[in-house]
């Protein structure tokens, strides 16, 4: 296969099941929930798997409903009798060609409903495998493609409708691998990914700490960690699912998740077909999160069998409440774990502050929440004057404590609404949403004075250098941050121990 469900991720979306489906919920924990809350579902999708049926079975019987579409719309579906669309052959269960040509899968049911809606016929144009696909696409032989990554690459040929479906990606590992919190402070760890697709070199450049072993095929990527060949994969939750399941990897185990890597799966329509574009877009937009749910439970389910044998009734329903005491007792533990790999994968180690990976979160929602409403945003970026001396005239132990016991200062000094982090090193950061600069040069005075009159444990008096710079419309993330440290490079080149404000024709300083 040339290219691979997590492949094909990325955008922003939702897929919400129908309740009480096993399947749906654990594709839902794949949307950012815990491993804790995806025990919690399994227990509700046993007990009302029941529910689930039938509400599959009414849905079935609920009629299509027809898109409003423009007069040049409606015009367009008349004079288009038959749309050549190209899939991945091989990408079961999202969607395979089978013997008889015919396209099945969750990808092929969901185009199917959307182009229902919208009165479109698709013709399959078989392919051998999706690379041949892509190369018709390009080629103009086939308008669509039925389901995949949108990337800067593919948007030179495609435009693509919102997002059909939304998936998670997932790291596999051997079931002795412990779980995996920040992918970035693994080292000497192999990832086996297959050639060719998109992921690929999105994991070079985030990851690069990460080995990468480059396979033919997803198969083969999954074997090489069953057989202790890789340390992991990455895979969507979905197909590791069903693969795990169909296969019986049962020593593999879904060991954490890259942030942001979810799969969000779009219809690709060349570019000089906007129209049919803006067609499926309606048609895709009409689908709810329970048709989807209702899909991929009946390419994803288990076999009931029809003839009543009590006596593997009775076994069945044994293994069944071992089954489910299990699930509940590893559901308890396992929350217990994901709330301290959550606080660990936020916390710095040290300080007990946030540490940059939060810092970086917060301030992108602080920035576009100032640029959205107007309001006041400030930055205060802090050094520890001469903190190297710490280290060489006290030793290490007692530079950590004085990181720990300024940490403690500023923990006591900044406000509820702030957010304080250690940036790295002895730099740290506050973000301080609804502050002018004014506030903030305050802020960072009382910061100031506060270690200045603190007792360390290096028996001397230390002092911090402060930087502070106040949103501006014009301003990312990147550019307030660099007026930040700009300022506080000023405080660090005029003698230390003050604060100074970005971009102003005059420092503030403090007592020297």
């Amino acid at each position: 296969m040339a290219d691979m469900g997590f492949a094909r991720g990325g955008g922003a979306g939702e897929v919400a099941p129908p309740p009480g489906n096993a399947y749906c919920c654990l594709y839902r924990s794949g949307q950012g929930g815990t491993l804790g809350e995806f025990g919690d579902q399994m227990i509700r999708a046993a007990i009302s798997w029941g529910f689930c049926a039938c509400a599959l079975w009414l849905l079935t019987a609920l009629p299509a409903r027809a898109l409003d579409l423009t007069a040049d719309e409606q015009a367009y579906v008349a004079s288009h009798p038959h749309i050549p669309f190209c899939v991945d052959p091989d990408w079961e269960p999202f969607e395979i060609v089978n013997d008889k040509g015919e396209h099945q899968g969750i990808a092929a049911d969901l185009l199917r409903l959307a182009a229902q809606r919208a009165g479109l016929s698709l013709e399959l144009l078989r392919t051998k495998d999706w690379d041949e696909s892509i190369a018709a696409s390009k080629a103009g032989r086939c308008k669509i493609l039925s389901f995949l990554n949108q990337t800067p690459k593919r948007d030179e040929w495609l435009l693509f409708t919102q997002p059909l479906f939304v998936d998670a990606n997932v790291l596999i590992t051997r079931e002795e691998h412990p779980f995996v919190v920040d992918p970035g402070s693994l080292t000497d760890e192999t990832l086996a990914l297959p050639s060719g697709t998109s992921i690929e070199e999105r994991v070079r450049h985030d990851y690069p700490n990460l080995r990468i072993i480059v396979t033919e095929t997803e198969a083969q990527a999954i074997d090489m960690v069953s057989r202790r060949k890789a340390d992991m994969t990455l895979r969507s939750l979905i197909i590791a699912a069903y693969t795990i399941k169909k296969q019986g990897l049962f020593n593999l185990k879904v060991a954490g998740q890259l942030p942001g890597y979810d799969n969000h799966l779009r219809i690709g329509v060349v570019k000089s077909e906007p129209m049919l574009r803006g067609i499926l877009d309606k048609a895709v937009a009409s689908i709810t999160p329970t048709e989807r749910g209702q899909i991929v439970n009946q390419h994803v389910s288990i076999n009931v069998q029809t003839a009543v044998d009590y006596w593997l009734l009775a076994k069945i329903a044994s293994g069944f409440t071992l089954a489910l005491g299990l699930v509940l007792y590893w559901s308890l533990k396992l929350r217990r774990l994901n709330r301290e790999l959550k606080r660990l994968y936020h916390t710095d180690p040290l300080t007990g502050l946030h540490n940059r990976s939060h810092l970086n979160a917060r301030f992108e929602q602080e920035i576009e929440r100032a640029r959205r409403h107007g309001r006041p945003l400030s930055l205060l970026m802090i050094d520890l004057d001469h903190f190297k001396s710490v280290n060489d005239l006290f030793g290490h132990p007692t530079g950590d404590k004085v990181l720990v016991d300024f940490a403690a200062i500023a923990r006591d000094t900044v406000r509820s609404l702030d957010c304080l982090g250690r940036w790295g090193g002895e730099e740290f950061l506050v973000i301080c949403p609804e502050t002018d600069i004014e506030q903030a040069r305050q802020l960072a005075e009382r910061l100031r004075n506060n270690v200045r009159n603190y007792s360390f444990a290096t028996g001397r008096t230390e002092t911090i250098s402060v930087g502070v710079a106040s949103f501006k419309e014009i301003d990312d993330a990147q550019s307030l941050t660099h007026r930040a440290d700009t300022a506080l490079y000023r405080s660090k080149k005029t003698g230390r121990d003050r604060v100074t404000l970005a971009d102003s024709v005059k420092d503030q300083p403090g007592l020297v």
